[in-house]
């Protein structure tokens, strides 16, 4: 699916499909770390099943005050003991699939807000 969102801001998602987010003139094919200011493609899995505590280390270290986590085609729940890590630290997590959390991301972003998403495919 087409993006469109004219906010002159960067690392906008595009588009997004299956296999592939598109930001900026960049196709990544595999899962990423988005913020407004940084992109991240430290082998994240696949799967949110395959999420451990340790795949949002980099996440906490951008700062975020809500992260979004895109499950991919479906909406599917990682482990509570993914995500209390940072609950605990009274930062925002929401869980949504991967389109939905492309186009929230987009708009929070455009509202200079400080968001993170972790964004997996399939």
């Amino acid at each position: 699916m087409e993006i469109s969102l004219d906010t002159g801001g960067s690392n906008l998602v595009r588009s997004y499909g299956p296999d592939r987010i598109v930001i900026g003139e960049r196709t990544f094919r595999a899962a990423i770390v988005l913020s407004p200011e940084a992109i991240l493609e430290d082998r994240l899995p696949r799967r949110p099943e395959e999420l451990a505590p340790a795949h949002l280390e980099a996440v906490t270290a951008l700062g975020p005050e809500v992260v979004l986590v895109g499950t991919g085609a479906r909406l599917r729940f990682p482990a509570p003991e993914v995500t209390a890590p940072l609950l605990a630290r009274g930062i925002g997590v929401e869980v949504m699939d991967t389109g939905a959390a492309c186009r929230t991301y987009n708009v929070l972003a455009s509202e200079g807000r400080r968001v993170v998403a972790l964004l997996l495919l399939g």
